[in-house]
């Protein structure tokens, strides 16, 4: 397959790099040092167990003269998903799949201005990695990844699946795409923006009894919003599964950590504020969310005023 990741970031070289091994992959990104670096060294994927895999995909900083894809799997901060989706059209032709593994809800509506309803694929991925230097990340926690269209009909997705599935991306379709988005929603919003407020790997989440009642309250409210919207979900086992996620993640930290960290804008609008968003909209308390979305928009101003 022809394949283009958008955005050259922890989850995109990911994603990128094991694509990369029966697929020809282009990974697209803005940063031109990091494209030099990938092209040059390759992409190096540091796994859990310490061991280091390269693979060499493609690195460009523009898509003039590439064919068109047979998918593009946009992995770019929200904010900045129309801008690169308009930039690299040329790459969407009528059979191209649109797939989004981004953090978040709502970002179907930002891919149908640019393919149809048969051809958007939403997906959801359990793995996490976080970028150690250009080129190099850490693949920090594993899981299954799920595909589906809007439509609920994914027959036509199954090679898809098998594809990542082969080159080491357990991947399945799912049909019930509304309970998909929000069972991605319950780690991000839970516990990966917990990660940006506390400054910590995901295994703290777990470990730290204050952290860990943190966590089940925010799973506890989203629950609620999800059962609103016709998408049921027993609480407790969403806890225990996002514990899980955070106690394999040892030393894993998140895309949204690192925003904080190094003083940069942060996706919580479509993670953590998708819900108080959803929320208000049933008619729902979620203080716990409010809050942590007020929190990191006062470590983002920080940040941008430069107060220490």
């Amino acid at each position: 397959m022809k394949i283009t990741i958008l955005g050259a970031g922890a989850m995109g070289m990911l994603f990128g790099g094991y694509l990369s091994r029966n697929n020809q992959v282009w990974l697209l990104d803005v940063d031109a040092a990091r494209v030099e670096k990938i092209n040059a060294e390759g992409v190096r994927i540091r796994e859990k167990d310490g061991s280091c895999q390269t693979f060499r995909p493609a690195a460009v900083t523009d898509s003039a003269g590439l064919p068109q894809m047979d998918l593009v799997v946009v992995f770019v901060k929200s904010m900045f998903t129309n801008d690169a989706l308009a930039r690299n059209r040329g790459l969407i032709g009528p059979q191209t799949y649109l797939m989004t593994l981004q953090n978040g809800a709502g970002h179907e509506a930002k891919l149908l201005a640019f393919a149809d309803r048969a051809h958007v694929v939403i997906g959801t991925t359990q793995h996490n990695s976080s970028v150690i230097e250009n080129g190099m990340i850490n693949h920090g926690g594993s899981g299954p990844t799920a595909i589906g269209l809007l439509d609920g009909r994914g027959e036509a997705l199954v090679p898809l699946a098998e594809q990542f599935s082969a080159c080491g991306l357990a991947c399945s379709v799912n049909s019930d795409v509304k309970k998909q988005i929000w069972h991605k929603l319950f780690t991000n919003t839970a516990a990966s923006s917990l990660t940006a407020v506390l400054q910590v790997p995901l295994d703290f989440i777990a470990e730290d009894p204050h952290a860990h009642g943190l966590m089940e309250r925010l799973c506890r409210e989203a629950v609620a919003v999800a059962a609103a919207e016709g998408a049921a979900f027993d609480a407790q086992a969403v806890i225990d599964e996002v514990e899980t996620v955070c106690r394999n993640a040892k030393g894993g930290y998140t895309s949204i950590y690192a925003d904080i960290k190094n003083g940069n804008r942060t996706e919580v609008d479509t993670i953590s504020g998708s819900v108080v968003e959803a929320a208000r909209a049933a008619g729902i308390a979620v203080p716990c969310h409010e809050m942590v979305v007020a929190l990191i928009h006062a470590l983002e101003a920080k940040a941008r005023l430069g107060v220490k």
